[in-house]
């Protein structure tokens, strides 16, 4: 299971690699997985297929339930600044400019592996806000979720989110997570949101 690999090259190494595997032991099943988003979107497809490993799911089960996993896994985060996206290149500089003037707040998500904008507040509580609507738009009010709570260096922030999203949700799941260094430094220190799923029934 790996990060996307429209924003990583550690998908491709590991295809590499299990073509070598498979051309020196091809009764060795070795399947490789896009997970198409990162942070812990792709930390709960690596729990649930933990998860169906411990069921004693054979391993062709606990794939598709994976690649099941990829389409519905959604994150969803606002950044104190726009400073960090704009250095990062992921957006230009009229936007940094003007969003910064209006001291905006950065909606981001994922779409088929590419950090997308999803929307800007104008204040961290209503960008909270505007993330608990999109989650109760996916899931139904009072749908069952299960959440990741991510933040960098803002633990109390993504506790706020916690709290609105809660009012809205049924969650059955609960994580909170810090980003790592290599995403944590595209949006920077401040920055808070959520990586969910729905489970149904």
């Amino acid at each position: 299971m790996y990060m996307t690999s429209k924003g990583s090259g550690a998908y491709q190494a590991a295809c590499s690699a299990q073509k070598m595997i498979k051309e020196n032991a091809p009764d060795l099943m070795v399947e490789v997985v896009d997970s198409l988003n990162v942070s812990m979107c792709q930390g709960w497809m690596v729990i649930e297929a933990a998860r169906a490993a411990l069921e004693g799911l054979p391993a062709t089960q606990i794939i598709e339930r994976v690649r099941e996993m990829i389409p519905m896994t959604k994150m969803l985060q606002t950044a104190d600044t726009l400073k960090y996206l704009y250095m990062g290149g992921r957006i230009g500089k009229a936007v940094h400019l003007a969003g910064s003037l209006l001291n905006v707040k950065p909606l981001i998500s994922m779409e088929d592996g590419i950090i997308v904008p999803m929307g800007i507040a104008r204040s961290r509580k209503r960008a909270y806000q505007l993330i608990a609507k999109k989650v109760e738009t996916a899931a139904g009010h009072l749908g069952k979720i299960k959440i990741a709570y991510v933040h960098a260096a803002a633990l109390e922030e993504a506790e706020k989110i916690r709290d609105i999203v809660e009012e809205r949700m049924t969650v059955v799941g609960t994580i909170f997570a810090e980003l790592s260094p290599a995403l944590g430094v595209h949006t920077g220190p401040g920055t808070a949101g959520l990586c969910y799923y729905p489970v149904g029934d």
